[in-house]
Order: C-alpha cells, then structure tokens, then sequence
C-alpha cells in the first residue's frame, strides 16, 4: 500500500506523523521525502532508520550507466533508489511526498490507497503557473481513478479545480476540516496538546505533539482523516492506540528535524524549514505572539523564491542578520539588501551561516529570541549533524 502526499506545505509533516502512525500500527513503513537537511539518506527511511550507505553505494552502482544514458534528473534517481530500497526491505505501506508540484512528479507513477493534497499556495510559479487554480491543477494530477483524495485546507481559490479533476476521475474529495474539528490547542512543555473531535460520531481524541508550530493544527487534522479514512475504508487496521502514541512519538520514531525546532533556551533559538511566502506568514504570526526580549532573525534565501513577499510578512521591529548558504541557489547578499532597504528592515550581513548565528547569539540576552530559517540550506548548515 502507499500514500502519496503533495501540497505546498505541510506536505513534510503530514508524512512524517503518517509514517510514525503506520508504524505504531504494527506495520512495516517506509517513508519518501525531499529535501534533506544534513544527510542525503534522510530522505528514503524504513521504520525510522535511514537507508544503509552501502545500500545507496550499491543503486549507484549497479543503475549508473542506464540513469546516464535516460539523463534522469537527481530527484527521479532518487525515486528510483527509494521504491527500489522499500522493495528489497518488504516495506507493507510507504508514505510518498512529491517533489514538485504532482501530476508530472516522479512519484505520480504509483497507486495509492489514498491521496491527500495538504493546500495549496503559490510557489514555483515558473514551473506550475502563475495562479492557484493552475497550480491546483498541478498537485490534483496526483488523483487517481476512483481513489478518494483527502484536501487539507479548503479554500475558494482552488476548491473546485480538485473538484472538476476528482469528479473526471470518479473520486471522492474529503475535506479534513469537515471530518475533524480541534476544540483545543495547547502548548505544554515540549508538546502541543490537541483535543482533536470527530465529527460523524463527536468521537474525542486528545493527542499530544512533539512539533511546536502554531500551524501544525491543520496539518494534524489532515494526519486525523487520512488515518480514520484508512482504518475504516481499507485493510490497514489502525488503533486508537496506535494512533496517540503515533502522533506523540513522530520525532522519536522518524527522525523528524526543523519544524519550530526549539535548540536551545536563554536564549531562545527556534528554527523552521519554512521557505514560501505561505510557510513564512504562519511562522511570523507566532514570531509575532514573543513578547519577551528582542527578536532576532538569522535567514538566507534561494534566488527563486519570492524573497520580497516572505519579508513582508515577518516583523518589522526585528534585527534581521542576513547571509548566504553554500548553494548554487542561493541569494545573494545585493539581492537580498536591496530588498531588506526598500522595506526597511534594520538589517547587517554574515558571510556564512554558522557566523550569522554566532555574530547573533553575541548580541542577545537571555530574554530574547532567535529564529533561524528562510532556506533549508541555512538549517542544513546550523542542525547538527
């Protein structure tokens, strides 16, 4: 069995805490994500544990001149690599999320027990369209012939293109705020409770979650109706059990990294891989809700992303330490300044990203607050490895 996962954010989270579930269930599981933060291997996992690097060793080997001579691209050899390792491992249900957009990802070549598409937002406009409803278009090509999907957020704006696509290919939309509702959402500690309501039977779930953004609410409902729809429409046998201590033990069993990831307290450094302007408006708007001390913010960016509209959403009365990953992709320190000045954001730069965080922690007290993110290649340079 498998489950494919598209959407333009929370894609990874929702994969994750499936996974974690799925194992708790007793089953054997792989997992398929992109991208990795500080080892390639994080990507392909079978019952939490990253794919051996003899293993990796061994694909390269053996499919290197046919993967040449097809001129695959990185991610289709790492499909490839991934649906081969969860076949030598006997793996009885993979969660897979897409690369990049859906309908001509290279994951789109298998049939799922269900698919779910989180939401929807504007991200690789070149590649998917300049609008929701064509980018909709894109991430609905992961529906397949009467197989329900399972729609994280609802909106106007895309609500009817994955309508028209499920109605063309007789199959069901379950919207999962319609089929659970969150009563409560509350931090406690290093955990987010959650009183999760079923609303066919007012059936109550209260589940505790390692990850700490705000904005894990929504994804958690969409986990609640994917796993409720598997339990009570397929073979796979969930429990109530299995389904709370999945959801609690999704870092311990996943290895699951960068989500409001707390690193260390007095003071406060939080990173998050959020790296669209949909991703970055929810992490502002906690960001926003620190009262105490002064905020920090150390962020890179990739070149094409919308820098400008990611900026915009964060506050303005931080200090903003800006720098530049070593990647091809990265932004520049002109581009980004340009952009900083015109919307006058009180900002200085560092040359790399571990100096950023240094230069910044020399600056702050113990009240205040740094957050790391902009790019997942800033985070892949600052988590340890």
């Amino acid at each position: 069995y498998t489950i494919h996962v598209a959407g333009t954010n929370g894609k990874g989270s929702v994969s994750h805490m499936l996974a974690s579930i799925l194992r708790e269930a007793g089953y054997r599981t792989g997992l398929f994500t992109s991208p990795h933060l500080t080892d390639f291997r994080e990507r392909i996992r079978v019952d939490g544990e990253m794919i051996p690097k003899q293993k990796v060793v061994n694909f390269v080997s053996k499919h290197r001149k046919d993967m040449e001579e097809c001129e695959l691209s990185f991610f289709e050899m790492t499909t490839a690599m991934a649906f081969d390792y969860f076949a030598q491992s006997d793996v009885e249900v993979a969660v897979i999320e897409t690369g990049l957009g859906g309908r001509l990802d290279a994951t789109n070549i298998i049939i799922p027990a269900v698919s779910v598409i989180t939401n929807v937002g504007l991200e690789h406009t070149d590649l998917l369209g300049d609008s929701l409803p064509k980018i909709a278009r894109e991430k609905g090509g992961i529906i397949k012939k009467s197989i329900p999907v399972i729609v994280g957020e609802k909106s106007s704006a895309y609500n009817l293109v994955i309508e028209d696509i499920a109605a063309d290919r007789r199959s069901a939309v379950i919207y999962a705020e319609q089929e659970f509702e969150c009563r409560r959402q509350q931090r406690e500690g290093d955990v987010q409770v959650f009183d999760m309501i079923r609303t066919r039977d007012n059936q109550q779930y209260t589940l505790r979650l390692p990850l700490l953004g705000e904005y894990q609410r929504q994804n958690l409902a969409t986990v609640c109706a994917v796993a409720d729809y598997l339990h009570e429409n397929t073979p796979l046998s969930i429990s109530r059990r299995a389904f709370v201590e999945g959801v609690r033990d999704t870092t311990l069993l996943t290895g699951f990294r960068g989500r409001w990831q707390r690193l260390s307290t007095e003071p406060t450094v939080i990173c998050d891989t959020a790296h669209n302007p949909d991703g970055m408006r929810h992490v502002a708007k906690q960001l926003g809700d620190i009262t105490s001390g002064k905020l920090y913010c150390v962020m890179g960016f990739c070149e094409d992303k919308n820098i400008e509209q990611m900026l915009c959403s964060m506050p303005k009365d931080a200090h903003y330490i800006f720098t530049r990953a070593e990647s091809r992709r990265a932004a520049s320190a002109e581009q980004i300044a340009a952009i900083a000045t015109e919307l006058g954001l009180d900002f200085e730069w560092q040359s790399t990203s571990r100096q950023a965080v240094e230069y910044a922690k020399s600056l702050m007290n113990a009240e205040d607050t740094l957050f790391i993110g902009g790019s997942t290649f800033v985070l892949a340079e600052i988590l340890p490895q």
